[in-house]
């Protein structure tokens, strides 16, 4: 094997070990599996969190009830929890599924259209700077393997990839525990304390999760602990002032 042919493997990893492949591919993105957990425990808990700290304030702003703000808190826990979970599965099944088509289409146009196809590989590593000898070797190399021909197009042409795909099932499992985790936090001040006491305590609480969560994430992917921490508290602070006036304004209307 000449130099320009080896210089093409090196750069474009042709001939690593599928794992050494796999894992190169998520460093480049961020998004290996425990970076797609941390995603989806996020998802649901943040969201269960926030929505649920929002209705609890405005139920107890508004009526200042105990047992009427732990119902609405314990039925908005299982709407929200069950809405997350389906659309977490739904949407993890529609990717898989435009995944699946483009990569059909894909394929249709290799046994089709190969001399296209492969000006199209041509192109992309051209603008990746190969010329030349290194240029064809890369071409040849990718093109003589169908199934390593249509991984390439997939990423380098349409950018997706396969690996960025989970269960469906699993999808929705974990973002609806997360959820219902989540949204469970603001609710149990209000369980042991008078509703005063409790608004302010279910906030503290929900604000310093949402603070480590945010920080936690960061640890785990990427970005500074503390912006990140701040960002989903404050997020969660938002939602929690908008819940509060609305109770304050709709439960004043009442009286």
């Amino acid at each position: 094997m000449n130099k320009h042919i080896q210089k093409a493997i090196r750069d474009g990893l042709a001939d690593a070990p599928p794992e050494m492949k796999r894992r190169h591919e998520e460093l480049e993105r961020g998004t290996g599996d425990g970076g797609g957990l941390m995603r989806q425990i996020v998802l649901g808990g943040q969201d269960g969190l926030v929505n649920v700290l929002g209705i609890l304030l405005g139920m107890a702003s508004g009526t200042g009830d105990t047992g009427l703000v732990v119902l609405a808190g314990l039925a908005a826990t299982v709407a929200e929890s069950v809405s997350m979970a389906a659309v977490a599965y739904t949407s993890s099944r529609a990717a898989q599924d435009h995944y699946r088509a483009q990569e059909e289409q894909e394929r249709r146009e290799m046994e089709e259209v190969p001399d296209v196809e492969t000006k199209e590989i041509e192109l992309i590593y051209y603008k990746k700077g190969f010329r030349g000898k290194a240029l064809a070797a890369v071409v040849k190399q990718i093109t003589s393997d169908k199934e390593l021909w249509l991984r390439t197009m997939m990423r380098e042409e349409l950018g997706l990839y396969e690996s960025e795909f989970v269960d469906p099932s699993r999808e929705a499992l974990v973002v609806g525990v997360a959820s219902v985790i989540g949204s469970l936090i603001p609710v149990v001040p209000f369980i042991f304390m008078p509703v005063g006491p409790a608004m302010a305590a279910s906030l503290v609480l929900s604000l310093a999760v949402l603070f480590g969560g945010g920080a936690l994430k960061a640890r785990i992917t990427t970005g500074i602990w503390w912006k990140s921490g701040l960002e989903m508290a404050l997020i969660g602070g938002a939602a929690a002032g908008l819940g509060y006036a609305v109770g304050l304004v709709l439960g004043g209307k009442a009286v």
